[in-house]
């Protein structure tokens, strides 16, 4: 078995966002992590993980972000004010 093999996608959608399908009555910690991983391999910022076993669509969805490059925004980066 190689790696290749272990670790297979649910969904891509547009080639941009993962979609991982569970249908599980409880969540398990490693699922988000799954989808993390699938993020992280495949360079993509944002995934959705999908439970269709809870009992509602609004708790069985989870968005799950890869912070690769959180701090990379003109917006978000916070500027010194320091006297040089």
């Amino acid at each position: 078995m190689t790696f290749a093999d272990c670790l297979r996608i649910d969904l891509l959608v547009e080639g941009r966002v993962v979609v991982e399908i569970k249908s599980v009555e409880r969540m398990a910690p490693v699922h988000p992590k799954q989808v993390l991983t699938y993020l992280r391999l495949l360079n993509l910022p944002v995934g959705l993980l999908i439970n269709f076993g809870a009992p509602t669509l609004k708790e069985g969805l989870q968005r799950i972000v890869n912070g690769y490059g959180a701090s990379t925004s003109e917006r978000l980066r916070i500027k010194s004010s320091a006297p040089t």
